[in-house]
Formats: C-alpha cells, structure tokens, sequence
C-alpha cells in the first residue's frame, strides 16, 4: 500500500492527512463496536444551527436485514465493493421542526458526517461516503416521515486486503490524493 498521506500547502492535524475514502474493506472482520460508538459520538457533538441537531442515523451492520437494504439502494460501481463493510451508516436530515424549515438541515447533517468521519479514522476505522444512492429506496425501506431525507451513505469497518482486490479496486486505491489548491477555491480574500 502506498503511503496515502495527503501533501498539504499549510500544516493541518494529522487525523486530516492521514484520512482517505478506502474502497476496500475487510468483508468478513467485525467493526470495532467502541470505535463506532466513538464516531457516533463525534457525531452527535457537532455543531448545528440553533442547537437544532437535525441529524439521525441509520446503523446497518453486514449480516442484517438493514444492511441488505442499504446495498440494494446502492447504484452501479458502489454496489461492487460497499457491501464488504461492516457497517453502512445513512445519514439523515431531519428538514423541519415545529412545522419550519431548517434550512441548514442538510449542511449541519454533513457535520455530523465529517465529525464521525474524523472519529472513524482516529480509532482506526476506514470510511468512505456516498451520493450514489436511491434515497427514495432508504426512505421506503426504513419508513423515514415525509420530513426526513437520507443525505449521504457512508461504509465504515476495517481496511480490506489491497493486494487481493480486484483490478479496478486496487486502480482507485494506488491512486494519488490530489486537490485543487486553496488559492482556487477562495473567490475573495479581502
């Protein structure tokens, strides 16, 4: 495996370089339940506008009828390697309280996600998100009320085998970290 470590321009916390959205996970090891709940933990203490907290989860471990689901939501190249994980977690935006909408609801939601994220990896366990979901399909399979919206799946358990990977896998994970510098995502810097 080659060192995945992120080169940034500006020193940043070592849990952010070190992170990266793995494909492969260890289809048959079990997640590390102290480590999950450490991550929902995160979680729950990010922040939110008005202290609102629209976020909910939906833990689905492989092996249960709720991580069958969630694989079967999954489009195209997601579902050849994401039912491997140990845990699929759909993070849900609750868009409304008290008959208003939250606006923020789905930027707080990513949040939480990268909260649990960066817990993730801190206690050792790989992650990797998704858009490429039937939200409609999460939101029949776990009855979710008119005013919930799943936002973004997310694999977690233990680093698979990259050598016994399939071609195309091992492709994705040899390949190099990049992004765009900083300087071209400010629009202003007054």
């Amino acid at each position: 495996m080659p060192n995945r470590t992120a080169s940034t321009d500006a020193p940043i916390l070592d849990v952010l370089t070190e992170r990266w959205s793995t494909r492969i996970f260890d289809g048959s090891a079990p997640i590390d339940e102290q480590a999950l709940q450490s991550a929902l933990e995160a979680a729950r203490w990010s922040p939110s506008a008005s202290n609102t907290q629209p976020w909910r989860f939906i833990v689905a471990r492989r092996g249960s009828a709720s991580h069958t689901a969630v694989v079967e939501s999954l489009l195209g190249f997601n579902r050849a390697w994401a039912a491997d994980a140990a845990v699929l977690v759909v993070f849900v935006a609750t868009t409304e309280q008290d008959g208003k909408e939250l606006r923020w609801a789905t930027y707080d939601v990513g949040q939480a996600a990268a909260h649990f994220t960066v817990q993730a990896h801190a206690n050792g366990l790989s992650t990797h998100q998704m858009g490429g979901f039937r939200a409609a399909d999460i939101a029949t399979a776990f009855s979710l009320a008119d005013d919930q919206r799943a936002i973004t799946v997310m694999a977690v358990g233990p680093l698979g085998d990259v050598e016994s990977a399939s071609d195309d896998l091992r492709a994705r994970e040899d390949a190099p970290r990049e992004r765009r510098p900083v300087a071209e995502s400010i629009l202003i810097d007054d």
